[in-house]
């Protein structure tokens, strides 16, 4: 989006830079990295930064006058209730795809949003290999962290929300077989960064209401859970076995409740309004003359793309008997905006990272993760096997 700073990164870009970012990599974490890395970060000019910043402000704004307690009663099972407070959301992400009107002029449009942690680890690790990696690389006139941090002042933050005020021993990232999954590279990037250990929800020991974890020999206390278990894997896993619920009454402090995971994601979408968030309808209200070709059929609690159809027909939906569920989506269509070293321009979808600032009582943005694709769906859990595509960062021109 900046043309001048594309053409000069491609002109100067090198298989070896690539190859050396891999390497980067696999001598930090010990391994590759489970998803592909796109050959390239994005470059976003003050214009579009403006656009996108204006869109999030905005819907930070409706999400301060929702009825959460109202959402909750109405998309989430009452036996998944947390009987914990459910306290403020502490993080946010809200993923725009770049696109192109009817009048060929680029807006961010919403795609979905989430209470979610997200690669705050990574994330940062991949703008600074990027610099590292690659010399031709302007380091000058852009950022990556948002929000005015810094790589000191970020990591604190995190530190803060995560840690609080507890050992990092006494605190845990969760997931469910963590080395099986695509993000646990931002999970050795947690354990690096915060000094925490990361464990599988089948090892954490429940002792009337308190959770324990075992190492070296050691039963040690979970006091906070970092929490990442994602709740479609809670049901993938046919045989799993825990030795308790994340909705039981423990001694525990969620980062962050479960229940905002149901709270905060697309089952909103319906109530947001403005021009960057396409029409979207629950499928037991959509309106009776509804052009289907212009709509996405999309899951409410659906996690990476997954259920999501691009060509929904009335069979499909009449088929549906969980219709409060799902919704439609107006389709955008995503600009072929950065020219790359093969014959195809690709597609970029950008996060908005936010975590919960308690000073000032609301959720500030951090961070960026961007996403490059040449399909109809970018999603770096189902890529071909293209080029210049995948896992990147965005750097904002100042």
């Amino acid at each position: 989006m900046i043309p001048k700073i594309r053409e000069a990164f491609n002109a100067g870009f090198n298989e070896a830079h690539y190859e050396r970012l891999q390497k980067e990599v696999l001598e930090t974490f010990g391994e590759p990295c489970p998803f592909r890395i796109s050959e390239t970060p994005v470059f976003i000019d003050r214009e579009m930064r403006e656009k996108v910043q204006a869109a999030c402000n905005a819907i930070l704004e409706q999400l301060d006058g929702l009825e959460f307690e109202a959402v909750r009663q109405r998309f989430m099972p009452k036996h998944l209730h947390s009987p914990t407070p459910v306290g403020n959301p502490h993080f946010l992400g809200i993923d725009f795809g770049i696109c192109e009107d009817e009048h060929g002029n680029l807006s961010p449009q919403l795609i979905e949003l989430q209470a979610f942690p997200s690669l705050f680890c990574y994330q940062p690790f991949l703008a600074k290999a990027y610099l590292k990696c690659y010399p031709s690389l302007p380091e000058n006139g852009f950022h990556y962290f948002l929000g005015g941090h810094t790589e000191e002042t970020y990591f604190n933050t995190l530190r803060e929300v995560i840690l609080g005020e507890e050992n990092p021993e006494n605190v845990i990232l969760m997931e469910i077989y963590p080395e099986k999954q695509k993000t646990r590279i931002d999970f050795s990037a947690t354990q690096q960064a915060l000094g925490i250990e990361v464990v599988c929800m089948t090892r954490v020991i429940k002792e009337g209401n308190k959770l324990y974890y075992e190492k070296e020999g050691r039963k040690i206390r979970i006091h906070r859970i970092y929490n990442r278990v994602i709740f479609d894997d809670l049901y993938q896993f046919k045989d799993l076995k825990t030795n308790f619920n994340m909705f039981d009454d423990l001694d525990v402090t969620w980062i962050t409740n479960p229940d905002w995971f149901f709270m905060i994601s697309k089952c909103i979408m319906p109530m947001l309004s403005h021009e960057s968030v396409p029409d979207s309808y629950y499928l037991d209200e959509i309106p009776k003359d509804i052009d289907l070709a212009q709509f996405v059929l999309k899951p409410l609690f659906s996690f990476a793309g997954k259920g999501v159809n691009l060509e929904p027909t009335w069979e499909l939906l009449n088929s549906i008997e969980d219709r409060k569920n799902y919704m439609l989506q107006k389709k955008v269509t995503y600009a072929p905006l950065i020219k790359t070293k093969t014959d195809k321009s690709a597609k970029v979808e950008l996060r908005i990272l936010y975590i919960w600032n308690e000073a000032e009582g609301k959720l500030k943005p951090v961070i960026n993760l961007t996403r490059m694709g040449k399909g109809p769906m970018i999603n770096v859990s189902h890529l071909t096997n293209d080029t210049w595509i995948g896992s990147s960062i965005s750097f904002f021109e100042n």
